[in-house]
């Protein structure tokens, strides 16, 4: 049994979502679907989600709706001609969102979960609507009726732990079950949304719980690429990593899932299988709990820019019994979390998100660590990128982070930063904004260009 899982951009037309009946229709395994909203059908395109967050925003500040809610139903309209669906499915569309555009507006986090995940909640039915036109034995499960039951955290809702065991009956109801992703229902009934590219939790979760053979994921691109395609042209595609290196990955920029996507799947043993709708015969990318590393140290590189170091120095700091621990107080105080801590005997460096800082922070952040630690040297260094060499192989390899920098140093390119983790899967550089790009080429140069 296969739990397949189907992004926005499989789902944005009539003509994408024909393709995934004949997937689905084509392998009886594919028992359980799970649906996002509408994505975009070109570029200058809106996402249905980005829509329906515009339509509570406006709702919220009490201003006019009617074009915003027209644009949202315009858009399952259109799919719906083009699939030769009865006006029925869309008076039941309209009729469910004006039911959640009229509700309790009193708790604005709520309201907002309730709209943005009716993109997805609508979008099951017409798609369950369209298999049972074709003649497919197919039913819209909502979340809440098969029990997936979550933390009471708006917009980044937890799964509960009784969840796995409910919705293990979704495995022996007849037919094709075709669930909306992307929240769940607390324990007082309300719609709860997991963070933004929930759909993927909801199958990881699902797969999961029904102890699926595969969880397949299906999205616009053939393979999961070495490397970002809008940096490197023509990318090598990998064929199959580890559980470990995609998390790492996906951490430092991939966008093929988002971080926490997996971890149901990874508990449960369960390998992931990403495949491209509009190619579905293409072997796509695996992804296993371990794999034979036969590739070279490096699997894949990932980017993310948006970063700052805040540098801290100060003579013996080595000996100084708790520096560590009070520098990381004086952060959780001020309401900062950090990424890394790269250290040495006389200083430290602590990497966060800079868009935690503004000017007044700045200034009590860099008081305090100066007065109450007695800091020799204090100071913050902006616009950084992060660029992640991942791999199981670095454990087997000597010499890859000589390579790497020496990559570096032919591209010009100053490094401000190294760290590598713990596990030895993966190597961190900072480097400026500026630099990111180039530094991405000459490790790909490096790492996956035989010379």
């Amino acid at each position: 049994m296969k739990v397949v899982k189907f992004g926005g951009s499989s789902l944005a037309s009539g003509e994408q979502i024909k393709k995934v009946y004949q997937i689905v229709a084509s392998d009886p395994d594919r028992k359980i679907v799970v649906v996002s909203a509408p994505g975009k059908r070109n570029t200058e395109d809106a996402k249905v989600t980005d829509l329906l967050i515009g339509l509570a925003e406006r709702a919220l500040r009490h201003e006019k709706t009617e074009n915003a809610f027209g644009e949202v139903i315009e858009r399952y309209s259109s799919i719906a001609k083009e699939l030769s669906l009865s006006h029925e499915i869309i008076d039941k569309i309209h009729d469910d969102l004006l039911d959640v555009l009229n509700g309790d507006r009193t708790k604005p986090e709520k309201f907002m979960d309730m709209v943005k995940a009716s993109g997805e909640d609508n979008h099951a039915k017409l798609v369950a609507a369209y298999f049972r036109s074709r003649g497919a034995e197919a039913a819209y499960v909502h979340p809440g009726e098969a029990g997936m039951l979550v933390s009471d955290e708006p917009g980044n809702a937890q799964v509960l732990p009784e969840s796995y065991e409910k919705l293990f009956s979704l495995r022996e109801r007849p037919g094709i079950v075709i669930f909306p992703g992307f929240f769940g229902i607390n324990s007082g009934g309300d719609v709860v949304t997991f963070s933004r590219s929930g759909s993927d939790i909801t199958g990881s979760i699902l797969a999961n719980a029904t102890k699926a053979e595969v969880y397949e994921n299906f999205t616009d691109v053939d393979a999961v690429y070495a490397v970002n395609p809008n940096i490197v042209h023509n990318p090598k595609e990998i064929r199959e990593l580890t559980y470990r290196e995609m998390r790492e990955l996906s951490y430092a920029g991939f966008s093929v899932f988002h971080e926490e996507a997996l971890i149901p799947a990874f508990r449960a043993g369960i390998p992931v299988n990403v495949k491209n709708t509009n190619n579905p015969n293409a072997p796509g990318t695996r992804i296993v709990n371990e794999r034979s590393s036969t590739n070279g140290p490096a699997i894949g590189i990932a980017s993310d820019q948006g970063f700052c170091s805040i540098y801290v120095s100060k003579y013996l700091m080595n000996r100084e019994i708790g520096f560590g621990r009070k520098l990381l107080h004086i952060l959780e105080e001020t309401g900062l979390s950090y990424e890394h801590t790269p250290s040495g005997i006389d200083d430290i460096s602590v990497i966060l998100r800079q868009n935690q800082l503004d000017a007044k922070v700045e200034e009590l952040v860099l008081k305090r660590i100066s007065e109450e630690l007695d800091a020799d040297e204090v100071k913050i260094e902006y616009n950084l990128a992060l660029i992640m060499v991942v791999g199981e192989g670095m454990r087997h390899n000597i010499g890859t982070m000589a390579r790497a920098s020496k990559a570096l140093a032919r591209a010009k390119v100053n490094i401000e930063m190294i760290n590598q983790g713990s596990s030895e899967v993966s190597m961190m550089f900072g480097v400026k904004e500026d630099d990111e790009m180039r530094a991405v080429r000459a490790f790909y140069e490096e790492f996956f260009i035989e010379s």
